[in-house]
C-alpha cells in the first residue's frame, strides 16, 4: 500500500518577482531544446531526424565560422593534414562511440547518464560532478565564443563600414556582451526553440558555405599555382622538407588543437527525444528513434567532415598568411573573407548575416542545454536548491558567468578555443570510456575497439590541455564551483524528508493492524541489525522496555533500515514484514536512516490513525563524527535527526510522531 507523503519544504508567501522567476519550475525536462514548461504542456513534439539534425547543426555546423581560422593558427600549412586526421577521428572514433551512447541512453541523457548507471556510490557522484563541470565549460564557452565570433562578423561587415560609415573596431567586448544579454532576455521571456527556425538557418548557412568552399576548390583546380605554392612551403626545413612521415607525425601532434570540429556529438544525443521513431517504438525500447538518431549523427558527421576538409584547403591555399594576423581581414573569419573576395560585399553581407544568426542560435542551443543539464542532475542529487529546476534564475546565473568569461578573455575566439576544446574532449573521452566499460561488462568483442578509441581521446585531451592549459583552468573553476555548491546544498537539504513514497507489503500491513488493535500507541523500536536472530531482539526489547518504562503487554514493532546507496538523495521506501520467533520486524530500504524512519512514522500514523512513538538510546560518539557519518553513510545520531525532520514536516506538536530518547 502506498500513500503520498507531505513535502518537507516550508510554504512561504512569494513576491511577484519570486513568482515570475520560479515560473516554469520543472521536475524533469524532456530534452535540452524543449520549450519552457507550462501548466498544460503535453508530450513534446517529435520531428524527422534530418530536421533534428539541423537543431544539432546550429552548434555543430556553426563552428565553420571560426574553425578554419583556428586550424590555420594552430597548424599553419599543415592545416589540411591535421584536419584530415580530425575527420578520421570523427568518422571512426566519435561516431561509433556516440552511436553506442544513443543505443544505451535513448532518452536524451547522453554519456553522463550512461556513466551514472555504470558508477555508483559517492565516487560515481563525484565523477558526474566533474563531468558536469566540463559540460558547463563546453556550453558556457559555446555561448561566449559564438557571440564573440558573431561580433567579429558584425565589426568587419563592409556594408556597415562603407554605407553607414559605422566603424566598430575596438568594441568587440561590448558587442559580444550585447549579444549575450539579448540571448538572456529571450530566455527570461520564455524561449521556445523551434526546429523550423534551425532548419532554415542551417540550410541557408550550409548553402552559402557550399558556394564559397566550392568556388574556392574550383579556383584551386583552375589555377594549379595555388597548390604548387602550398607544396613549395611544405618543402622547407620548417616542415621537414616535405617528408610524408614527419608531416603526418607533426599533424598528429597538432590536430588536438582543432578539436572544436568535434562539438556536435554530445548535443546530437541530447536532442534524440525529439527524433521521430516508428510506430513500434516503446518508451523502454525506442528502436526507431535510436536508428534515426544514428542516421542523424552519421549524416551530420559526413557533412561536417566534407566542410572541414574543403574549408581547410581553400583557406590555407587562397588566403595570404598576413590576412590571418590580428588586424587582418581573415582574422577569426576566414571563410567570410573569401566570401567577400569571391563575390563582393553584397554576397559577403548575406554570408555575414547568416553566420551571425547561426552563431547566435548556437548560443541559444547551448543555453538550452545548460537549462536541461542542471535540473536533470544536481537537484536530484540533493546538490542544488529546488529553485534550480526553474529556468529564469539559472538564466541569470549563466548570463553573469558568460559576461565574466567574455570580459576575462576579451571576447577573443582564439583565446577561448582551448577551453572550448577541453570541455568537448572531456565529454567525448568520458563517452568513450563509458562505452568501453559497458562493452566489457557485457563481454562484447567491441570492447577492444572502444578501448583503442578511448586511448586516442585520452591522448587528444592530454595534448590539448598541455598546449592550451587555460582550458583546464577555466574547467577547474567550473568544477570547483559545482562541487562547492553541491556540497553546501547537500548539507543544507539533508534534513528534508528525501522519501518520495512508502510502500508496505501485506505482511507489514498486517503487523501494523495487529499492533494498532492491541495497544494504545503504535510503538516502534529502531534497530541496527547485527545477527537478526531471536537473541538480538530479546536483548533489544528488554533494554527498551526497561529504559522507557514500556509495559510488558504493550505490542512493539522492530524497524530496520538498510541503506542501498547513501549517495542517492531521494527514493522510494519499501517495507517488508518478517517474523522472527514471534518478534515482528519491519525491514525497509531507503536513502538515509533518519529520513526513512521519519517517513515511515508519518506513514504509519496515516494508516493507523494513531501517533507513532519511536524509542532510542543516546549514542556515545561526538556530534561532529555523527554529522559526517550521516552525510556520507546515511546513518549518524538517528534520534535527534529523525525528530528534526519530523518537526519540519509537521508543525503541530500534537499531531507529530513522538521521539523518545533514553541515556
Amino acid at each position: 500500500m502506498e500513500i503520498k507523503l507531505p513535502s518537507s519544504s516550508k510554504t512561504t508567501k512569494r513576491s511577484k518577482l519570486a513568482k515570475w522567476l520560479l515560473e516554469g519550475h520543472v521536475d524533469e525536462p524532456a530534452g535540452p531544446h524543449e520549450p519552457e514548461p507550462g501548466k498544460h504542456d503535453k508530450k513534446h513534439k517529435v520531428h524527422p531526424w534530418w530536421q533534428v539534425m539541423c537543431l544539432t547543426g546550429v552548434d555543430y555546423f556553426s563552428t565553420l565560422g571560426y574553425q578554419p581560422f583556428i586550424a590555420f593558427e594552430a597548424a599553419r600549412y599543415l592545416s589540411p593534414f591535421a584536419t584530415i586526421i580530425l575527420v578520421l577521428l570523427t568518422l571512426f572514433g566519435a561516431y561509433p562511440i556516440y552511436a553506442r551512447v544513443a543505443q544505451e541512453s535513448p532518452h536524451g541523457s547522453g554519456s553522463i547518464a550512461m556513466l551514472q548507471k555504470l558508477l555508483s556510490w559517492w565516487q560515481g557522484k563525484a565523477f558526474i560532478l566533474v563531468l558536469l563541470g566540463f559540460a558547463a565549460t563546453d556550453y558556457i564557452i559555446t555561448i561566449t565564443l559564438s557571440a564573440a565570433d558573431a561580433a567579429v562578423h558584425i565589426i568587419e561587415n563592409q556594408y556597415l563600414t562603407q554605407h553607414f560609415n559605422l566603424h566598430l573596431h575596438g568594441n568587440q567586448v561590448a558587442i559580444t556582451l550585447c549579444l549575450v544579454f539579448s540571448l538572456s532576455i529571450v530566455f527570461l521571456k520564455g524561449f521556445k526553440e523551434a526546429v523550423s527556425i534551425a532548419v532554415i538557418l542551417v540550410v541557408a548557412y550550409l548553402f552559402l558555405n557550399g558556394i564559397v568552399i566550392g568556388h574556392g576548390l574550383f579556383t584551386i583546380l583552375k589555377n594549379p599555382e595555388y597548390f604548387a605554392d602550398w607544396h613549395t612551403k611544405l618543402m622547407t626545413p620548417k616542415y621537414h622538407n616535405g617528408n610524408p612521415v614527419m608531416l603526418f607525425l607533426a599533424a598528429a601532434f597538432i590536430f588536438p588543437k582543432l578539436a572544436l570540429g568535434l562539438s556536435g556529438f554530445e548535443t546530437g544525443v541530447s536532442v534524440m527525444t525529439l527524433v521521430k521513431g516508428n510506430k513500434r517504438d516503446t518508451e523502454e525500447n525506442p528502436v526507431g528513434r535510436i536508428k534515426n538518431t544514428k542516421k542523424l549523427l552519421l549524416t551530420a558527421a559526413i557533412i561536417m567532415s566534407v566542410a572541414l576538409i574543403g574549408s581547410s584547403l581553400v583557406t590555407t591555399m587562397l588566403i595570404p598568411e598576413a590576412q590571418f594576423a590580428k588586424g587582418g581581414q581573415a582574422y577569426e573569419r576566414a571563410l567570410a573573407y573569401l566570401a567577400y573576395e569571391f563575390f563582393g560585399p553584397t554576397f559577403g553581407t548575406f554570408y555575414d548575416i547568416s553566420t551571425i544568426l547561426i552563431l547566435w542560435f548556437a548560443g541559444a542551443s547551448a543555453m538550452a542545454g545548460l537549462l536541461n543539464l542542471v535540473p536533470r542532475y544536481l537537484p536530484k542529487f540533493g546538490m542544488a536548491p529546488e529553485w534550480t529546476k526553474a529556468n529564469r534564475p539559472l538564466v541569470l546565473i549563466f548570463t553573469f558567468i558568460a559576461f565574466a568569461v567574455t570580459i576575462i578573455f576579451k571576447a577573443s575566439t582564439q583565446a577561448q578555443a582551448g577551453a572550448y576544446a577541453t570541455g568537448v574532449l572531456m565529454l567525448m573521452t568520458s563517452a568513450a570510456i563509458a562505452s568501453t566499460i559497458s562493452a566489457m561488462k557485457k563481454r562484447q568483442k567491441m570492447k577492444w575497439g572502444y578501448g583503442i578509441i578511448s586511448v586516442i581521446f585520452v591522448y587528444t585531451t592530454a595534448i590539448n590541455i598541455y598546449e592550451k592549459p587555460e582550458g583546464i583552468k577555466i574547467a577547474g573553476v567550473f568544477i570547483f564551483g559545482i562541487v562547492l555548491v553541491s556540497f553546501i546544498s547537500r548539507i543544507w537539504r539533508t534534513l528534508e524528508l528525501r522519501v518520495s513514497s512508502v510502500e508496505l507489503d501485506l505482511k507489514a500491513l498486517e503487523f501494523v493492524r495487529l499492533a494498532t488493535a492491541a495497544g494504545n500507541h503504535l510503538r516502534i523500536i529502531p534497530n541496527r541489525p547485527e545477527g537478526q536472530n531471536i537473541e538480538e531482539y530479546q536483548r533489544k526489547e528488554l533494554e527498551t522496555r526497561r529504559d522507557h518504562d514500556i509495559g510488558p503487554n504493550e505490542p512493539i514493532l522492530f524497524v530496520e533500515v538498510k541503506i542501498l546507496d547513501a549517495s542517492n538523495f531521494t527514493g522510494a521506501l519499501t517495507v517488508r514484514g518478517y517474523e522472527v520467533e514471534g518478534y515482528k520486524v519491519l525491514r525497509a530500504t531507503g536513502v538515509a536512516v533518519p529520513n526513512s524512519l521519519a517517513a515511515l512514522m508519518m506513514h504509519l500514523g496515516a494508516l493507523s490513525g494513531k501517533r507513532a512513538h519511536a524509542y532510542f538510546n543516546w549514542g556515545e560518539r561526538g556530534p561532529g563524527a555523527y554529522l559526517m557519518k550521516f552525510l556520507f553513510s546515511g546513518e549518524g545520531d538517528i534520534a535527534p535527526l529523525t525528530r528534526e525532520i519530523l518537526r519540519r514536516i509537521e508543525s503541530d506538536p500534537n499531531l507529530r510522531p513522538v521521539i523518545h530518547v533514553a541515556s
